[in-house]
This record gives C-alpha cells, sequence and structure tokens, in this order.
C-alpha cells in the first residue's frame, strides 16, 4: 500500500512540474520553471490550502450514504412532519420568498 502511494505521489508531482513548466512561464513573464521537489511542495500546499488531509472514508457531507440516509427520513416523514421540518429549519435554509405581484396602477379619471 505505501509504495503504491509514493508512486502515485510522485506521478501527480511529476505532473503537477510538466504542467507548470509547459504553462506558467508562457502566461506570466515572472514565472520560472520549477523541479520536481517544488512541484511536491506546490502539491502539498495546494492539498493543505484545498483538500485538506482528511481521508475520504466517512468524513464530512461527501461520504457515500449521507444523501440517502437524509432522503430516507424524507420520504418517511408526512406531510405534518415535513411542514413543521420547514418552519423550524431557521432563517439560512427557507425558500426566497415568492415575488410579490407588482402593485396596479391606479386608474385615471377622464
Amino acid at each position: 500500500m505505501i509504495p503504491m502511494i509514493l508512486i502515485a505521489v510522485a506521478a501527480m508531482s511529476a505532473l503537477v512540474m510538466l504542467l507548470w513548466n509547459a504553462v506558467m512561464p508562457a502566461i506570466f513573464t515572472g514565472a520560472q520553471c520549477i523541479d520536481f521537489w517544488h512541484a511536491m511542495g506546490l502539491l502539498v500546499l495546494c492539498r493543505i490550502l484545498f483538500g485538506g488531509f482528511r481521508g475520504r472514508r466517512g468524513h464530512g457531507h461527501g461520504h457515500h450514504g449521507f444523501g440517502r440516509e437524509r432522503w430516507a427520513r424524507w420520504q418517511a416523514m408526512t406531510p405534518e412532519e415535513r411542514a413543521l421540518f420547514h418552519k423550524n429549519r431557521g432563517i439560512f435554509c427557507r425558500p426566497k420568498a415568492e415575488p410579490k405581484p407588482a402593485a396596479k396602477p391606479e386608474a385615471q379619471a377622464e
């Protein structure tokens, strides 16, 4: 398992290095080509800033089954329970209010 992870990290670092060296110096005049280790550091930095290191199993809202469980609970609710849920879910989750019809202009007297 560990050798596969190391191979994957090395391959992704090489890909980042190749993409950076092909694109960035052509777009930005001050950008310089980077080596493998800088590419790996850039990959780790992006992972920290944008992805984190929390893994994929059972963390956050994106794991498998989370949406299905919520949908199953919703389907099991009675119409009264759904109305109560909508009433109590808070100001940030409320649907947008329907726009009020525009006031009709007063009829002009002749």
